[in-house]
């Protein structure tokens, strides 16, 4: 009968990894897909240094699955998903076998015969594991290159593994089973740092298996002993290892004169010495837990040993090397993430706060020619008062200091010059970093969701909320929800049985149910507490939890059983059985595939690939070309690096560019773009050496030559400097306009402009900067203008902030999804304040040279796709229609609107692609195509009347929270933009239309636009 059992557990856990890994190749994104992805994929594909804390073993595996490729470039991406997908796959195998390791326990517990017993055990395992695979956020993560994939693998498997050696723990050898987890952990750290939160859970089966005084006072001295363990792992052996190797390589470099890595060297071995001498004594004086601690320290370490990746490949000056972190000192400063600052966690200031003054810290060491040297102390800010456990804690020293403020008092409704509370501290904390930044994820994937849109900033709003679907229907939901693929009401049906299987669970296994309910609190809200999120985030952040949610998949599970319990009651016991498991796996795991499927379907998705395409496709030969992050810096350095697209063209990520480090590899050759035109030697920018340049007005009158301001700023003359209230000598800013000579015939040489346009370029650019300092990324960008010469085209993304373009606008002219630096002469016409275009080299790229990324065909369209770049697609297409009939090319202008039509689909995800669509339609209207204008104005009021037909509703039963004003506000000037836009063209039924709905709108929400 076991013999039977372990064959059959084993082949169903099979069946899982089948079902769920070819689900997600059916699914799978064919290239790149947005946000870190691009990054890791380059930094596998050529063994580079990706972003902080590092994940070598992640890349290196990635490097194994994209040879796989077999040599072409533009099916990488697929081989790195792919090894998501079976990673995945992989980890619903295992969830499988853990749930039936749990099951059968209960199933034993319940005295049920040996038919019955297995069929509820592996119905358990198959309705849990298969609900886990279809969930939203697991889901996600499974088709596309990205670190959780794997790290819920290494989650899977050191849970499976303690469950293993729980069963053998009697017999001999079973510690086998502790040191693979040990093993797994250190490898683990490689991928992702989420699976050491396993560990209080480990050590509590442990503690359950071992001792046999169990009592609430030792359990607690366990659960604080699993949190000892998980900070000696965390900060000790992943942290300070590095940071005493550091000091060590210190003293060998600077005191003894010898090699770089020669102290470190020296460190590591005298720590294994001293490892390997403790398990020695540890066998001859028989004392087996110290033994088995020793061991697990050793074999976390080999695991750990694959961050040896990152100095190795950083001293190989890859392209992408983040912190070119290849000495002791800077790799501790990389593994601790220190460039992203210290979060407060007990004590520190509320967004109310002043800074008073500062203090030193420890000194910060940077690798010299020969020696470490001192690059100053690291500066703390003293605050005019703390708190306990600050949760609101963004600063004035914050850059999004502002707009984080802003969304406190909107948040937590509180009046300018009211202060915060501890309990508006305590509020926030429950009711958006609990509540909004991990509840919602987790009703998201056992509830239901509205749609996939960003919802951050409302629990009111329909964006990213959570809904079960059961009281939608008179809701009056707009069709653009109910419409949407990401519309995914699940019936609250997992959680449902999940609960049902936690209350069994505790009912019946209470140790085996407090060592899931610890994984579960690890791995969701301790998460929450421990990283306490300031302030809304650049994206959704539900993927950190999902070994949380991996935690009640296992419960889902065990509500199999617990509803065979409550059935038997009623009928037979084979009765109970089959029907529990037959509706179970109806109710969820089939529901969740069926509602999900559509939601996550990437299949013939290309738009991450294909912008990146249109961004590089747009710059001309050679440029420079200045990014900001994330979306518009990573799937750019895919198409770079692993498929070669525009080798010419140098990338330059403005949030890296006040790095010393990444200004001195912009200094380097890359790909087959020429070093940079940065003339400061390393001794000027690096760390401590002009971090912060002030302004300070000199009264010059006029504007100054760059050139002049830039030597001015980096000159080390003591006339050059000031002196600051510490009493520190630094370099300033002496004014904030500045001009920049230009030769017509030297732009027109290289190439900048075509010669017919010569007459309009200027002979001086003018302008002026509002900030009031000067970074180290506005340093180097000053250098590369000034000495530039026209020689290399410099273009800006056009998602990119004013505030990050340096003050260049007025010279910026799009020739695509770029800005170009052209100095023609300042416009004067009226229209001089809208977009600039250089309208045909503009209207050549988008016509002829841009693709689309089956924007119109796709299955499904993420929302990074149908907001950001579907929006940035409109805005592009009408800035190049305005300027070609600017440029009195009306026939053009045509022509490029046609294509918008003919490659994108007429979709309308918010307010503001709205307007963009309205804008076209004024310009079809202006163009005389009147069918485009109307289908175009229609698409809109169908939109329009969808989102205002349901405010209204939210009106009338006085939901005012849920009202969205802006939408409401926008909605009715669209409609009023509209009906005159219809009426000057002569389309008066259309317009008459319009006129009455408008009329009709502004009756019902004249009580809102009244208060």
């Amino acid at each position: 009968m076991q013999h039977n059992y372990k064959k059959i557990n084993n082949l169903l856990g099979w069946l899982c990894f089948v079902i769920a890994t070819t689900s997600y190749i059916l699914t799978l994104e064919p290239s790149v897909s947005f946000w870190d992805c691009g990054e890791f994929i380059s930094c596998a594909y050529r063994l580079q240094v990706s972003h902080q804390p590092g994940y070598p073993l992640f890349a290196m595996l990635g490097k194994a699955f994209s040879l796989l490729s077999f040599g072409d470039r533009t099916r990488v991406a697929y081989c790195t998903n792919l090894m998501s997908a079976l990673a995945s796959g992989a980890t619903i195998m295992f969830l499988f076998w853990t749930i039936t390791a749990l099951a059968r326990k209960l199933v034993k517990a319940a005295d049920e015969n040996s038919h019955q017993q297995q069929l509820l055990t592996f119905g358990a395992g198959l309705v849990g594991a298969l609900a886990f695979t279809f969930t939203d956020t697991f889901w996600f993560s499974a088709v596309e290159t990205i670190v959780f994939a794997i790290s819920s693998l290494c989650t899977a498997i050191v849970f499976w593994a303690i469950l293993k050696w729980d069963a053998k723990a009697d017999a001999p050898g079973a510690d086998k089973w502790i040191l693979l987890i040990a093993y797994l952990i250190g490898l683990s750290m490689g991928i992702h740092l989420l699976n050491l939160l396993t560990i209080p859970a480990i050590a509590m089966v442990y503690y359950f298996r071992r001792y046999k005084k169990i009592s609430f006072k030792n359990g607690i001295m366990a659960f604080l002993i699993s949190i000892l363990i998980l900070a000696i792992v965390q900060f000790g052996i992943r942290g300070y290892t590095v940071y005493f190797a550091a000091w060590f390589d210190f003293y060998f470099v600077n005191s003894l004169g010898m090699a770089f890595g020669s102290g470190a060297f020296v460190f590591m071995a005298l720590l294994f010495a001293l490892l390997i001498f403790g398990i020695w004594y540890s066998i001859k004086h028989k004392k087996p837990l110290l033994n088995l601690a020793l061991l697990c320290t050793v074999f976390i370490y080999f695991g750990y040993s694959s961050f040896v990746y990152i100095p190795i490949r950083a001293a190989a000056n890859t392209d992408l090397n983040n912190s070119h972190p290849d000495n002791a000192f800077t790799l501790y400063g990389y593994l601790n993430r220190v460039q992203y600052g210290e979060t407060p966690l007990l004590s520190g200031p509320y967004f109310d706060a002043k800074i008073i003054d500062e203090k030193e810290g420890p000194a910060i060491y940077r690798k010299g020619k020969t020696q470490y040297e001192n690059a100053g102390k690291s500066m703390a800010y003293v605050y005019d008062h703390n708190t306990f456990l600050p949760r609101m804690w963004s600063t004035e020293s914050d850059p999004y200091y502002a707009q984080n403020v802003q969304f406190y008092k909107q948040w937590l409704q509180l009046g300018d010059g009211q202060a915060p509370t501890f309990s508006d501290n305590l509020k926030w904390l429950f009711s958006w970093q609990i509540y909004q930044m991990y509840g919602r994820y987790f009703l998201w994937n056992f509830v239901g969701r509205y749609n996939d849109a960003d919802g951050q900033q409302s629990t009111a709003a329909l964006n990213g909320n959570w809904t079960s679907g059961l009281f939608d229907g008179g809701k009056h939901l707009p069709k653009a929800i109910l419409n949407d693929v990401t519309y995914t009401p699940l019936y609250a049906l997992p959680l449902v049985l999940g609960l049902l299987g936690a209350y069994y669970h505790f009912k019946r296994k209470k140790r085996d149910a407090l060592v899931i309910a610890l994984l579960f609190f690890f791995t969701g809200i301790a998460i929450v507490l421990y990283v306490n999120q300031n302030s809304l985030q650049p994206r959704e952040r539900d993927y950190s939890y999902v070994g949380s949610f991996y935690a009640f998949a296992i419960w889902i599970g065990l509500g199999v059983i617990a509803l065979a319990e409550i059935v038997r009651l009623k009928l037979n016991s084979k009765l109970a059985a089959y029907g529990s498991f037959a509706v179970c796996m109806i109710a969820v795991p089939v529901l969740l595939a069926s509602k999900e499927w559509r939601a996550h379907d990437r299949s013939t998705k290309l738009t991450p690939h294909d912008m990146a395409y249109n961004f590089l496709l747009s710059c001309p030969k050679n440029a420079v070309l200045f990014t900001y992050g994330d979306n518009d810096t990573y799937s750019l350095w895919y198409d770079q690096e692993v498929e070669g697209i525009r080798p010419d063209v140098r990338i330059v990520c403005m949030s890296l560019f006040s790095g010393d480090w990444y200004i001195h590899q912009m200094q380097g050759r890359m790909n087959q773009s020429a070093p940079l035109p940065v003339t400061m030697p390393f001794d000027k920018y690096k760390e401590g050496v002009r971090d912060i340049v002030y302004y300070n007005d000199a009264k010059i009158a006029g504007n100054v030559e760059l050139k002049d301001v830039f030597d001015f700023v980096t000159s080390d003359d003591s006339r050059a400097k000031m002196t600051l209230q510490d009493g520190s000598i630094v370099n300033f800013m002496p004014t904030k306009n500045f001009k920049l000579t230009v030769n017509p015939n030297e732009v027109i040489k290289n190439g900048v402009v075509a010669a017919g346009q010569k007459d309009k370029l200027a002979t001086e650019m003018d302008w002026k900067i509002s900030f009031n300092y000067l970074t180290k990324d506005n340093l180097a960008m000053m250098d590369i203008i000034a000495h530039n010469n026209w020689k290399r085209p410099i273009c800006f993304t056009t998602t990119m902030s004013e505030s990050s373009m340096f003050g260049l606008l007025p010279y910026l002219y799009k020739e695509g999804f770029v800005y170009h630096l052209i100095p023609f002469k300042p416009e004067l016409s009226k229209d001089a304040q809208s977009p600039k275009t250089n309208s045909l080299v503009m209207y050549g790229n988008v016509m002829n040279k841009f693709k689309y990324g089956h924007f119109k065909t796709a299955k499904y369209l993420d929302n990074v796709s149908k907001t950001q770049f579907y929006l940035n697609m409109q805005i592009t297409f009408n800035d190049l229609s305005h300027g070609l009939i600017q440029d009195g090319r009306p026939d053009l202008a045509l022509k490029s609107l046609h294509k918008f039509d003919d490659e994108m689909p007429d979709i309308t995800p918010d307010i503001d692609t709205a307007a963009q669509k309205f804008f076209m339609s004024q310009t079809a209207y202006r163009l005389d195509d009147l069918k485009l204008g109307n289908q175009l104005v229609k698409s809109v009021d169908n939109y329009i009347t969808d989102q205002l037909d349901y405010n209204y509703e939210l009106l009338k039963q006085n939901n005012n929270l849920a009202i969205d004003v802006r939408t409401v506000q926008l909605g009715m000037q669209l409609l009023n933009g509209m009906t005159d836009s219809a009426k000057t063209s002569h389309q008066t039924e259309l317009s008459n239309q319009l006129q009455a709905q408008l009329k009709d709108y502004e009756n019902k929400f004249a009580v809102l636009e009244g208060r």
